[in-house]
């Protein structure tokens, strides 16, 4: 069961710009106009604002248009449990196979928050109003409304990345790889240098 957390901009990795290797795992989930879901994996993306979220889609996919017209999203994280699923949302396109989060094996669940569908297998998901669209360089940008995690993923009330197993697109050898691993303590092993 995912548990609500408010507003946090929680995203794995967390890109500092646009262009970032290795890339996120962004699965985009829209309602389309008869109501059936729709999520397709996008990996240019990032937090831009403490509660802002933006990816590019290009304008010719389904996604786009489902976010124009309902006006909301939810971005959740590829896992290496469901690494198959999300590689097939990415390769399929909406406007040709409909049906195809059904396809995939993964489920959804209604946002409470937006219109827009949760995976449910995907232990993090930022759920998101439409803040603005610009079709010149397909950047879509949404307010966090919300961050839901799956509490089986967390420790300490914070997502734990070794429990959701989240994943990464490398850009350069077009593989995914796994995050997770600590290297250090953040914001404390540097201080040996000062």
């Amino acid at each position: 069961m995912k548990k609500n957390l408010g507003v946090k901009n929680w995203m794995f990795p967390m890109p500092v710009l646009m262009i970032v290797f290795p890339m996120p795992v962004l699965m985009i989930g829209t309602y389309g106009a008869d109501g059936t879901p729709d999520v397709m994996n996008a990996a240019w993306g990032g937090i831009t604002l403490e509660d802002e979220i933006t990816i590019c889609i290009d304008t010719s996919h389904k996604t786009w248009a489902n976010i124009a017209a309902r006006k909301a999203f939810t971005v959740a994280f590829g896992t290496a449990d469901a690494v198959k699923a999300c590689d097939y949302l990415g390769i399929v396109s909406g406007n040709k196979t409909p049906g195809k989060v059904a396809k995939s094996g993964l489920t959804v669940t209604k946002s409470e928050f937006v219109d827009a569908p949760v995976v449910n297998e995907l232990p993090l998901v930022l759920e998101c109003r439409l803040v603005s669209m610009n079709e010149e360089n397909c950047n879509v940008v949404g307010k966090i409304v919300n961050c839901a995690v799956e509490e089986s993923a967390m420790t300490d009330g914070n997502p734990d990345a070794r429990k959701m197993k989240p994943i990464c697109f490398d850009t350069c050898q077009h593989v995914y790889r796994l995050m997770g691993a600590s290297v250090a303590p953040a914001f404390s092993c540097g201080k040996e240098l000062m």
